[in-house]
């Protein structure tokens, strides 16, 4: 009786098969849901009308945006991919008989990585490139026209692009490992050109976030400060709202005089000039007239309204979170910014000594074993924070890069062609974030599937020099940040007092350096 009740093993692999892929299932639901939504926030809406004229020209739009939206979702399952790898092996390994966690087990998450690694590799070499030519496409020359002859043209081209792709791939794995340049390797795509590939991509995806991440920890300060309302102590924020209106008034009045004058905004000029030491806002606009004089007080007057508004703002915030919210926000972006790079430090200093292990896979790694961090459960929430930090910063710093700032999205205004290199371009980042944070000591969790068997990894001079980089960059950025009006405001000063001593006019010497600049 008791071998009867006992489930065949056979059985046990098919329950835990379906149960596995029906996860699978109800995960890329929810991010697929999740991608549609945020996808048709950003998208422009202006072509609508067009597409409800024509229906292949509205089927090719809708193909193409289930394609990027597949992508889109697949990006979020990669940035997830490590911080949930993480949380599921602190539960298993602290509620291990637990009912309610049963059908997460190392099989599940080495699945999961498994598709991650697959469906990158679908969406940034086939979805994303075919959503691109298909839009572009029109059908070859004497065929009917249709959608069937537009996805005709478009597998031809993205046959080709492939085939160019593959060649590139052969030649430079060529230059690199001459033991296996011969034509029986060049047809094993599955098990080696293609990892080699995708091994490619995602060292320029980690070269990408080394450039990113340190730029981002600068930007994000400038981003949340921007949402936030700054504190001002000491100071009485009425006060400084009504004089900052009347400034406004005054400058909006003369625009009004300036532009009836059809000169100055003063006539006659006044007789006092105040000397160069004495800070005085009429100072360069008693020289200037007609055009640029307009000009000028309209820069002004943009600004003092900006100003105002700032000040209205903060004088309608309730104190506690003027006071605050405020300090809490730049003193945790701090303090995750220099754990961070206290971390990487760390593990730099370990790889020079020998005590840390190159982040290559060892291929022993058993979830709910061990706890991979020192600090236990809290440790392992740091890590997760400090990954979803990184994919933030490098998200940020990618458009503030001086080339892709161009096609950064905007709510309704993104055209469908951003929508695809935007997907992109955050395909290959969030693909490189594991191997980023592997990289980089934040995390000890051993990179599954594929992602543990690219060749670099193992590679002891990238791994140092990355470090060594990305601790260097980020602290610069840091540096610079918080130092630049500092450093401004004394080299201002310095030259304020230099000229002065050469009896030179400093506006002068200002104007003089301005119309170089402009020949």
């Amino acid at each position: 009786m008791e071998e009867e009740d006992q489930p065949d093993i056979r059985e046990q692999m098919f329950h835990s098969t379906v149960r596995e892929y029906i996860i699978f299932l109800l995960l890329f639901i929810m991010l697929y849901a999740l991608s549609f939504l945020i996808i048709r926030k950003f998208k422009r809406k202006d072509n609508q009308e067009y597409f409800h004229t024509d229906e292949d020209e509205a089927t090719v739009y809708r193909i193409s945006l289930w394609l990027c939206t597949f992508s889109f979702s697949v990006c979020l399952c990669a940035t997830l991919l490590l911080p949930f790898s993480i949380a599921s092996n602190e539960v298993l390994l602290h509620y291990p008989t637990s009912y309610y966690v049963k059908w997460l087990n190392h099989s599940l998450i080495q699945g999961l990585w498994n598709l991650v690694f697959l469906f990158s590799n679908v969406a940034l070499f086939l979805l994303l490139p075919f959503a691109y030519l298909f839009l572009e496409s029109e059908g070859f020359l004497g065929c009917r026209k249709g959608v069937m002859s537009r996805v005709h043209e478009a597998l031809a081209v993205l046959s080709l692009l492939m085939l160019m792709v593959l060649g590139l791939t052969y030649v430079i794995s060529a230059l690199i490992d001459k033991k296996n340049a011969n034509i029986q390797t060049f047809f094993n795509l599955g098990s080696y050109y293609l990892p080699f590939l995708y091994s490619c991509i995602s060292f320029l995806g980690v070269l990408l976030l080394l450039l990113c991440t340190p730029i981002g920890f600068a930007r994000l300060f400038s981003i949340v400060s921007s949402f936030l309302v700054k504190p001002q102590f000491l100071q009485d924020i009425n006060q400084d709202f009504y004089v900052a209106s009347l400034q406004e008034n005054c400058f909006r009045r003369r625009l009004e005089r300036a532009t009836l004058s059809g000169k100055t905004y003063l006539s006659p000029e006044p007789m006092y000039t105040p000397p160069p030491t004495v800070e005085n806002e009429d100072s360069e606009l008693l020289k200037l007239q007609n055009g640029a004089l307009q000009a000028c007080l309209m820069d002004k007057i943009e600004e003092m309204a900006h100003n105002r508004q700032l000040l209205d703002r903060q004088r309608h915030t309730w104190v506690l979170q003027r006071n605050v919210v405020y300090p809490v926000c730049m003193l945790i972006l701090l303090a995750l910014t220099a754990i961070t790079v206290l971390i990487v430090v760390q593990n730099t200093i370990e790889l020079l000594i020998g005590i840390k292990a190159l982040p290559i896979s060892s291929r022993q790694f058993t979830l709910g074993l061990t706890s991979l961090s020192k600090l236990g459960p809290t440790g392992a929430v740091l890590e997760v924070v400090l990954i979803l930090y990184l994919a933030v910063t490098s998200t940020v710093g990618l458009y503030s890069l001086p080339l892709l700032w161009r096609i950064t999205p905007c709510l309704s205004q993104t055209p469908f062609y951003y929508i695809i290199a935007n997907c992109a371009l955050l395909l290959v980042l969030s693909s490189a974030l594991p191997l980023l944070s592997r990289t980089l000591g934040i995390t000890n969790f051993d990179l599954l599937g594929v992602y543990g068997q690219i060749e670099w990894l193992g590679n002891f001079k990238i791994i140092l020099l990355y470090n060594l980089t990305f601790a260097v960059s980020a602290t610069l950025c840091l540096f610079n940040k918080f130092s630049l009006a500092v450093r401004r405001e004394l080299y201002n000063r310095l030259q304020n007092v230099f000229l002065i001593f050469c009896n030179v006019d400093p506006d002068q010497s200002t104007r003089a350096a301005s119309a170089a600049k402009q020949d």
